[in-house]
């Protein structure tokens, strides 16, 4: 499942040694050479000039940034003498670029602000004397401006990368225009990035001796949650691009929210990470408070939810508690301890409190936040019904989390196309009792690749002799795959309806999240076999009118199976 470290790859290339790095709170005690903490440089040279076509800004430290005049642009980026920016003969910038464009330029006392209109949209740039960092804000305002994501293009050749999100040396398309294989058989693509945006507070590469980073805003106008996965980086034969993307409509199981969201910043450093003080939940932004950031608003103006603890945990899982309402979203981790969480920084408003155990969410509560304040919260109990773990089972296949993690296959997915060859074989029957139940049970099941899948079980005599209800939790589905059951070839469930899922896909990109959901099966005493030493059967079909073939056929991927009791 994803991890919650730093990612190193090592590219093995007769030039210096290079690698590529993703980041987490874990690692913010790496070497911080960049941002707030890091040590003023003399800020003799800090300003700006208009070349005609850009506006130049010098950070009085290592870095220049030009910004094009006509259409906002990001256009150079150049740390300690070395361009950084472009490739192809493009630029950084919003989406595929913007037309032309309002843009000014101000200098308030040690701040540069850039601001860019085009429409309804608002895109600002700000740099702070004796920083390596531009602080970036989006505000899309509607649907009238496809501005959803941000990226930095950055020149080939000066970071090697041959991580799983990197498709540089892999020639062969094997699905639309963006999954390929290598001649190995392994698969590579820009969505494969292994991180949830809770994962992650950076990403980005490092020679050892230069490092740059695209550190995340807090998301609060992004859609999808703090399990929601897309674009971060990728690298090409042309040069290497770092995400920040605010709504993705692959595999979203949200709509797309409106306003002011970020900074978002592009670090460089001297190698070493960017400092912790850059990351979203540390980031102080009050020098920005007087810039005029269209829908901008200071720590003052925003509220803290604290909750006490939670009751009627597993505390073998992590929870995170997470708030959303149409207009933001927040979320924050649960103490293991007790449950104890608080969530900062968020806008006044009256949000639906979700509570996930692993990515299951397990109870919901409505909570307001008010502007200055601490919403405080009782200990917030956790009703056991709400957790289908706690259902007495006569058998039980991985257990209810809201993730496919432990089934086969299922941390590779997250990084690989399923037709991978370093994936197991996706078909092969399961046998309750074997001790090889979960790893042997498939994390997806498609209906033109494994459909038909058997579990073998027995029943003693009073087992077999009653009904029982069959219970198969998803957390996402293709082409409206889902399950239908045969039970010794002589029971056939009807054809459940399909839940709301994601219309994308999901299974062959990286992505196993969509909308957790329990199908339940009433299986008649009639279906058992009554030989006690007799194996029953559960075939298990994917069905569906829609997909195509192989893995793009109709799929699902599997949370839980069991037998209750």
């Amino acid at each position: 499942m994803p991890e919650n470290s730093l990612h190193r790859s090592v590219a093995r290339h007769s030039v210096a040694r290079r690698s590529v790095l993703a980041g987490t709170a874990a690692t913010a005690a790496v070497a911080a050479l960049a941002g707030p903490l890091s040590p003023k440089a003399a800020a003799a040279s800090f300003g700006y000039s208009d070349d005609g076509s850009n506006y130049v800004v010098d950070t009085g430290a290592n870095l220049v940034l030009k910004v094009s005049k006509t259409n906002g642009d990001l256009t150079s980026l150049v740390y300690k003498g070395t361009e950084y920016q472009g490739y192809g003969g493009k630029n950084s910038h919003i989406e595929s670029g913007l037309g032309t464009s309002t843009v000014s330029i101000e200098q308030s006392g040690s701040t540069i602000l850039i601001s860019v209109a085009y429409g309804t949209l608002k895109l600002y740039y700000a740099a702070r004397s004796g920083e390596n960092n531009v602080y970036v804000w989006t505000n899309k305002a509607d649907t009238s401006v496809s501005a959803t994501r941000y990226i930095l293009r950055v020149k080939a050749g000066l970071f090697l990368n041959d991580e799983p999100d990197s498709y540089t040396y892999a020639p062969t398309t094997i699905e639309a225009s963006d999954v390929f294989a290598k001649a190995d058989g392994q698969t590579r693509s820009k969505h494969f990035s292994k991180l949830r945006v809770i994962d992650y507070d950076y990403i980005g590469w490092t020679t050892g001796s230069v490092g740059l980073y695209m550190v995340r805003s807090n998301h609060e106008k992004a859609s999808g949650g703090p399990f929601y996965r897309s674009l971060l980086r990728h690298q090409s034969a042309d040069g290497g691009g770092l995400y920040e993307i605010l709504y993705y409509g692959q595999n979203q199981t949200e709509s797309e929210r409106f306003g002011l969201q970020g900074p978002y910043v592009i670090a460089l450093t001297d190698g070493g990470a960017p400092s912790s003080a850059l990351h979203s939940a540390n980031l102080d932004t009050s020098w920005a408070d007087s810039l005029g950031l269209s829908g901008y608003v200071a720590a003052s103006g925003r509220g803290r939810v604290a909750g006490v603890g939670i009751t009627g945990r597993d505390t073998s899982y992590a929870y995170t508690v997470g708030l959303a309402n149409s207009a933001a979203q927040y979320w924050g981790s649960a103490r293991a301890s007790d449950g104890y969480f608080s969530i900062a920084k968020v806008l006044p408003g009256t949000y639906t409190l979700t509570v996930f155990k692993g990515e299951l969410a397990v109870t919901t509560q409505s909570v307001t936040v008010t502007a200055g304040a601490t919403t405080t919260l009782n200990s917030l109990a956790i009703p056991s019904s709400n957790d289908p773990s706690n259902a007495p089972a006569i058998w039980r296949v991985n257990d209810w989390n809201g993730t496919p993690g432990g089934f086969k296959n299922a941390d590779l997915m997250t990084y690989a196309h399923p037709s991978d060859v370093r994936a197991a074989s996706w078909t092969g029957n399961v046998v309750i009792g074997s001790g090889t139940e979960t790893s042997a049970f498939p994390c997806y099941l498609w209906k033109d690749v494994n459909s038909g899948l058997t579990v073998y079980f027995k029943l003693t005599a009073a087992q077999a002799a009653a009904a029982h209800t069959l219970r198969i939790g998803v957390t996402t589905a293709y082409a409206n795959g889902r399950p239908q059951v045969v039970v010794n070839d002589a029971w056939t469930s009807a054809i459940p309806s399909p839940p709301t899922q994601p219309a994308t896909r999901s299974l062959t990109n990286g992505s196993y999240r969509g909308n957790n959901h329990t199908f339940t099966y009433s299986v008649p005493a009639s279906a058992w076999l009554t030989d006690t030493g007799a194996y029953n059967t559960l075939k298990i079909y994917v069905v569906s009118g829609s997909g195509t073939t192989s893995y793009l056929s109709a799929g699902t991927a599997v949370d839980a199976i069991d037998l209750l009791v």
